[in-house]
């Protein structure tokens, strides 16, 4: 704990240079000395010395936050580059992030879908099988698209998003089928 002599912190209880972190006591209750080296700092020591609560567990970032905040930040800044990319392409806009936006949507789009689809196995392996799905759902779109003479770079963008939202689709639709028998059952 701070002391009010020295509003810094940087001296210990005793007025001697180092820190003010309080050891905690290891020996049997009521005993106040110190056998062995401290433990690990508690959640409570935590908030006392910078003012938040984290569990001791829980990775902590270099800025004080915990390392897993930061998914949800780098899961929407994917999802509007993928956006941008396929409003690029969608629209024909001549920029030099449109193709590579737009690769990013033709990736990224179906992935989510069969990752989505994907929900019983372990991260690494559903990653995996979602990037290996995207790059067929791609090479399938674009080999119909061939077939059939009908490529354009906006309809296989339009194709890809349309096959990808039908997964997306099916998936959520699969989920809540799954949770009203469960819910029947009980």
């Amino acid at each position: 704990m701070q002391s009010f002599t020295d509003p810094t912190g940087l001296t210990g209880p005793s007025g001697t240079p180092g820190t003010s972190i309080p050891s905690s006591p290891s020996g049997p209750p009521g005993s106040t000395g110190s056998s062995g080296p401290p433990g690990p700092a508690t959640a409570v020591e935590h908030t006392e010395h910078t003012g938040s609560a984290v569990a001791p567990d829980r990775p902590v970032a270099a800025g004080g936050a915990p390392a897993g905040d930061s998914l949800p930040v780098v899961a929407g800044a994917a999802t509007a580059i993928a956006g941008v990319g396929a409003v690029l392409a969608l629209a024909d806009i001549g920029s030099p992030l449109r193709a590579p936006f737009t690769l990013f949507f033709l990736l990224v789009a179906p992935a989510c879908a069969v990752g989505a689809a994907l929900r019983g196995l372990d991260p690494l392996s559903r990653s995996v099988v979602a990037a290996g799905g995207a790059v067929a759902v791609d090479m399938l779109v674009a080999q119909a698209m061939l077939a059939l003479h009908t490529w354009t770079v906006r309809g296989g963008v339009a194709a890809v998003a349309a096959v990808s939202l039908l997964l997306f689709l099916l998936a959520h639709v699969r989920r809540h089928r799954g949770r009203t028998a469960k819910s029947r059952a009980s």
